[in-house]
């Protein structure tokens, strides 16, 4: 498996994120400016309240969205060290693992990639391992196979 695909990969779910939270998040606006000031103020300020609620989550996920996409921007798509490192993809016994963002468990050319930020716990175990190091996954002991 290509480093460049699973970037590539990546890059589009977190774009297709972005495009999500952004058209929900106008949608939210435009809901909460489309209440109309009637009789039952209550009603009205709780609407925009909520309205203002749903812009301000949207916002949000845009946002954490928008800052990994920064983070695979940075990744090189032509170093490979000896050591893994952010933007690093690793075949190991307990599957394909790519350190940079956390998307979870995504599909790409028939194979499985668990994308992990290098704060989450797996990631922190493989930043800075080498080919035929240990690492433990899931309670279990595994071994790195190969750094791509």
């Amino acid at each position: 498996m290509e480093r460049t695909v699973v970037v590539a990969h990546l890059k589009s779910l977190l774009d297709e994120r972005m495009q999500v939270a952004w058209n929900a998040m106008e949608a939210a606006q435009e809901s909460a400016n489309d209440q109309g000031k009637s009789s039952m103020g209550d009603k009205y300020e709780t609407s925009r309240s909520m309205g203002q609620l749903d812009r301000n989550m949207h916002a949000r996920q845009y946002e954490l969205a928008r800052q990994e996409r920064l983070i695979l921007e940075k990744v090189s798509e032509s170093d490979v060290s000896v050591r893994s490192a952010v933007g690093t993809l690793l075949e190991t016994t307990a599957g394909w693992f790519f350190i940079a963002v956390s998307l979870g468990a995504v599909k790409i050319e028939n194979e499985t990639v668990l994308a992990v930020s290098s704060s989450s716990p797996v990631g922190a175990s493989l930043l800075g391992k080498e080919t035929g190091a240990y690492f433990e996954f899931m309670k279990k002991q595994h071994r790195i196979v190969a750094l791509h």
